[in-house]
């Protein structure tokens, strides 16, 4: 069985970050466009190595969008990337047109995913994105579960990836646990944890805290898969049949509204290909609020206590 360590906190925005950076230094044609939040969404690590290659629009994310559009026409891999709440609701209109519609190789990174956003309250925390931008043609969309895997995925998705792409993470510091060498490939689920009795679909920040509940719910005896769903935009159909076959209830968890998220992503598939049980975890149909980032999280009954008791009950 698979054992993962906290290496540390590291903010996920970080990971995104030091992602773009690795990137342009392997690609002089990338380059990032910023609205007025730098180093809140992890683009000063770029906009430090390469003033000249950053271009802040001020706070104007619909013409972000636009200029990211036309850069990529001009044969450059333009990375914006702004709070996940501006990303996917208030440029959605450039993002389906003047992206998605041709199909432009733009990568967009929405910041302050989830409720663990903090004290910035609910105009700030991200909890419909995922559902705005998987309904787009054309969209891969990416919500890795640590900074190492926000690195990994981010130049993954800059370099080796086409079309447009949405990079979704969170602001404060949560665990680092995988690992820097481990096989990540967009479009596939990885299996963190077997197990036979319970089996939890996670993705961003939720995968450490499912392990977490994981290992509680074993010391009482139950054994429980925990699956890292980090793409859920194409999602990892193959992987989601294996484990319909095997498991009579499937329980997904995100930061996320269980309306139009990971859960509704799943439970789609399975109702169409084989019809099982999905229960989804995350917020239902609510806003957050303000407050510690860890307050929140308990709140909302999205900490490992959260899981283990929606699993049990």
């Amino acid at each position: 069985m698979n054992t993962y360590i906290n290496k540390g906190n590291k903010a996920t925005k970080t990971g995104f970050g030091e992602g773009v950076l690795e990137a342009a230094k392997k690609n002089k044609n990338v380059v990032g466009i910023g609205a007025d939040i730098t180093a809140s969404v992890g683009m000063n690590f770029f906009a430090d190595a390469y003033p000249e290659r950053f271009f802040s629009l001020g706070i104007a994310e619909q013409n972000c969008v636009a200029v990211a559009a036309g850069m990529a026409l001009s044969n450059k891999i333009p990375v914006f990337s702004t709070y996940g709440v501006f990303a996917a609701h208030r440029a959605c209109d450039q993002i389906r047109i003047s992206v998605c519609y041709n199909n432009l190789h733009v990568v967009i990174g929405g910041a302050h995913a989830g409720v663990s956003v903090g004290p910035d309250g609910a105009t700030h925390q991200a909890l419909e994105d995922i559902a705005t931008m998987r309904v787009l043609p054309r969209m891969t969309v990416i919500s890795p579960c640590d900074a190492t895997q926000a690195k990994i995925a981010t130049e993954k998705a800059i370099l080796e990836h086409d079309g447009p792409v949405y990079v979704r993470f969170g602001r404060e510091p949560v665990a680092d646990f995988t690992d820097e060498n481990q096989n990540f490939v967009i479009g596939k689920g990885q299996i963190m944890r077997e197990g036979s009795d319970i089996c939890v679909i996670a993705t961003g920040h939720e995968v450490w805290e499912s392990l977490e509940a994981a290992r509680h719910l074993e010391k009482e005896g139950k054994s429980v898969m925990v699956v890292n769903m980090h793409t859920i935009k194409p999602l990892d159909e193959e992987l989601l049949l294996d484990l319909a076959k095997r498991f009579s209830t499937i329980y997904t968890v995100e930061e996320h509204q269980i309306i139009g998220g990971l859960g509704s992503a799943v439970a789609e598939f399975l109702s169409e290909h084989h019809p099982v049980r999905v229960i989804r975890i995350g917020m239902n149909d609510i806003f957050g609020e303000s407050g510690k980032a860890e307050e929140l999280m308990h709140r909302f009954k999205l900490d490992a206590e959260g899981i283990c008791s929606s699993v049990c009950r």
